[in-house]
């Protein structure tokens, strides 16, 4: 069973985000765990998204949530079917440290800080810092 429910066009969208976002495959896949997390968690800024779309366009403090988003390049290239594949794991079953439980990444351009938003530092792939909701405050992302 997939761990949210989704369509086509959700798999081709998240794909083309984590191209735009992601550091070679694994990167990627780490960022469709952020996606999918946000999906499933219902807490903190992500109560009311229970979509793909409703994810990726989500805006906070008047920017979208995610940079290639708000600089547009998540839509210079289409989605390869390497990524659709990737995405379709995700969406399936694929959860991975240090994305597994994370609903924040971002590239700092220096090292990680410990916290981001007061949500603590969960590792580190290449360039980017992922970041777990405090125990307590999200339940639901630590689940399927």
């Amino acid at each position: 069973m997939p761990r949210i429910s989704y369509r086509c066009s959700d798999v081709d969208l998240m794909a083309i985000m984590m191209r735009a976002e992601g550091e070679g495959l694994q990167g990627m896949l780490y960022v469709g765990n952020v996606i999918v997390n946000r999906v499933k968690a219902s807490c903190l800024d992500f109560k009311d998204l229970r979509t793909i779309p409703q994810v990726i366009f989500h805006v906070q403090g008047g920017n979208y949530s995610f940079e290639a988003v708000q600089k547009g390049n998540v839509f210079y290239q289409r989605a390869r079917s390497a990524e659709k594949r990737l995405a379709k794991q995700n969406l399936d079953y694929w959860r991975q440290h240090p994305g597994k439980y994370a609903l924040w990444y971002f590239n700092p351009y220096a090292p990680c800080p410990p916290t981001w938003y007061d949500q603590p530092f969960a590792g580190q792939f290449k360039n980017h810092c992922f970041y777990e909701p405090k125990p307590g405050t999200c339940e639901s992302v630590y689940t399927g």
